[in-house]
C-alpha cells in the first residue's frame, strides 16, 4: 500500500509533544513517519511550563524575559516539527501553550479530538523530572488514546 493512500482505522490527528530536546526530535522524526502512514494530521504543541515559577516570588521582568526566551524555543521547536511534518506532504499546525505540560497537551488532546499522542521519553531537564515527575509518564497515565513514548 503506497504510503499516501489513508489506511483505514487509523489515526487522523496525531499530536507530537516538543521541547526542542533530542529526544523529542527523535520522537518528531518517528511520528511524522506514523503520521505519513495513515495521512493524519500533525498538532506540533510546546508547552511553557509556568508551574515552577508560580509557588515562588520572581522579578517581574525576569519572568517577563525568561517567558520570552521560552517562546523562542518553543517556535523553534514547533516550526520544526511542522516544516518536516509539511515536507512529508502532511497538514501541519504549530501550537505553544502555557501551563502544566502534561494537563495542557490532554487537554488539548481532548478538545481537538486527536488519535494519538507521540512524546519523547525524557525531556530537556533533569531537575524538573525529579521534582514534578515525568511528562512521558503522566501523559500515559492520564491520556484517553494511545500514546507513543520514544526513547
Amino acid at each position: 500500500m503506497e504510503s499516501s493512500t489513508k489506511i483505514k482505522d487509523g489515526p487522523s490527528r496525531i499530536l507530537i509533544a516538543t521541547d526542542g530536546s533530542k529526544t523529542a526530535e527523535n520522537a518528531a522524526v518517528l511520528g511524522i513517519k506514523f503520521a505519513r502512514q495513515y495521512s493524519a494530521k500533525v498538532y506540533a504543541v510546546y508547552v511553557i511550563n509556568i508551574t515552577a515559577y508560580e509557588a515562588i516570588l520572581i522579578d517581574e521582568s525576569w519572568a517577563t524575559e525568561e517567558c520570552e526566551a521560552c517562546e523562542k524555543t518553543g517556535h523553534r521547536a514547533t516550526s520544526s516539527v511542522e516544516e518536516k511534518a509539511k515536507f512529508a506532504g502532511l497538514e501541519a499546525e504549530s501550537i505553544i501553550l502555557k501551563g502544566d505540560p502534561a494537563e495542557k497537551i490532554l487537554d488539548f488532546a481532548d478538545e481537538h479530538d486527536v488519535d494519538m499522542i507521540i512524546v519523547g521519553s525524557l525531556g530537556k531537564s533533569g531537575i524538573e523530572r525529579f521534582a514534578l515527575g515525568s511528562v512521558s509518564e503522566k501523559v500515559v497515565r492520564h491520556a484517553k488514546v494511545p500514546v507513543l513514548v520514544v526513547r
